[in-house]
């Protein structure tokens, strides 16, 4: 066969396929339209559901990996931190800031409460720049990490471990660390007494467990003398926390530090996003595979009623490759309008969705929010996903039309024309 023979079947096909579609004889134009508008509403609400868990993920980025440093590298035991040390963290390339800090498990009580609490000794200079808590930190509007100072004993409680402990800005807390100190009276626990100095509220787990006290006094408290735990990292890309970790240590040059990522730590909670995104994903796509196989009964419909131009085409001589390729065609056309409208319909929805929510929120006094950590609708389209679902939708589309192609090949032009 000749390249001008599969020239003329590829420009048949095209020219049936054109006449075909969206045809207004019978009711095959009805069914096509209906077609359409199923598929174009599947892949509406699959681009609308997975832009907002895309804008859920974002906000989960921006915010807890925001507040949370991306690294931390550690001693085996307490040591004396030099500039030396920082500055070698900072040359590692991708590094943005390094921080000493005393970090430990310990105990807060307010008037009548207490509390397990996670402390973080921090020097508000250096902790700035590997953290972006102060965004966070309430009252709002000027309130900085120069609120912990040495010696005045001011500590920062998490918004939540505040509300559990009946304390707020200004009000006393007792921190307590499980090591004993030997007295007269016996073993008592090392404690100091704290006053709020501001509420970090951040969204993330910190606000349930975390206080920050200054460097000195955290050193004071743990008896560390001038000695930290280890270093707190910053990265210009999160992504890449391994291995500018495992860099970094091997910058210092000892066996007695390790490191620990934001992976080791919410490695899950942000896998357990990629995977309920990938997961609604396939169950959506299920969704416009239904609206896809709309497209059988259509193109059967069409080969039904255009079965005598069929089958003149092929007395005429007319090979089953065009005929197939007509329908191919028509499927192809019917499933990329879908697609198309479906596509700008939900990427408009998703623009406007956050701004409707607000309304609806607002307008009727609702918090809709409350059990997350922030108080609006995030809304992220990211247009790899668009073409992703773009991509699944057209060859599911293709796909539909294999069977009614298959159909008006096989048709015998003897049984359709003796009816005719």
């Amino acid at each position: 066969m000749t390249l001008g023979f599969w020239q003329a079947n590829a420009r048949l096909a095209a020219e049936l396929g054109l006449r075909y579609a969206f045809s207004r004889r019978g009711s095959g134009a009805l069914i096509g339209w209906v077609a359409v508008a199923g598929l174009s509403l599947s892949v509406a609400v699959l681009v609308v559901v997975l832009s907002v868990i895309n804008g859920f993920e974002r906000e989960l980025r921006e915010r807890v990996f925001g507040v949370l440093p991306h690294a931390g590298v550690w001693g085996d035991q307490p040591f004396v931190p030099s500039h030396l040390a920082a500055s070698k963290l900072v040359a590692v390339p991708g590094v943005l800031g390094a921080a000493p800090i005393v970090q430990g498990s310990g105990l807060a009580v307010g008037i009548d409460k207490v509390q397990a609490v996670l402390l973080n000794g921090v020097e508000p200079s250096t902790y700035r720049q590997v953290s972006g808590m102060e965004g966070f930190l309430r009252p709002a509007g000027g309130t900085t990490l120069e609120v912990l100072q040495p010696d005045r004993f001011g500590v920062i409680l998490g918004s939540r471990l505040a509300s559990r402990l009946g304390v707020g800005v200004g009000d006393p807390v007792r921190l307590m660390l499980p090591l004993g100190s030997l007295t007269l009276a016996g073993v008592l626990p090392r404690q100091k007494r704290f006053q709020v100095a501001a509420l970090l509220r951040s969204g993330s787990e910190l606000d349930a467990r975390a206080a920050f006290i200054h460097l000195a006094d955290a050193q004071r408290l743990f008896r560390l003398g001038e000695q930290v735990h280890g270093y707190q990292l910053r990265f210009a890309d999160l992504d890449e926390a391994n291995a500018l970790a495992a860099l970094a240590v091997r910058r210092l040059g000892e066996d007695r530090f390790f490191a620990r990522t934001w992976q080791h730590s919410h490695g899950n909670l942000h896998r357990a996003i990629g995977a309920q995104k990938a997961t609604l994903f396939v169950l959506l796509a299920f969704l416009v595979g239904v609206a896809a196989f709309n497209l059988v009964s259509t193109l059967v419909m069409t080969v039904e009623q255009r079965g005598a131009d069929i089958a003149i085409l092929k007395t005429m001589g007319a090979d089953s490759a065009p005929l197939i390729g007509c329908f191919v065609m028509l499927g192809a056309l019917i499933g990329a309008l879908g697609i198309l409208i479906g596509v700008a319909v939900g990427t408009a929805v998703a623009g406007s969705l956050p701004a409707v929510f607000a309304w609806i929120n607002d307008g009727l006094g609702l918090d809709l929010m409350s059990q997350y950590f922030i108080s609006y609708l995030p809304v992220d389209i990211w247009p790899a996903d668009l073409a992703r679902i773009a991509a699944v939708s057209f060859a599911l589309c293709v796909f539909c039309t294999l069977y009614p192609a298959w159909r008006a090949a096989r048709l015998l032009p003897s049984r359709v024309l003796a009816h005719e």
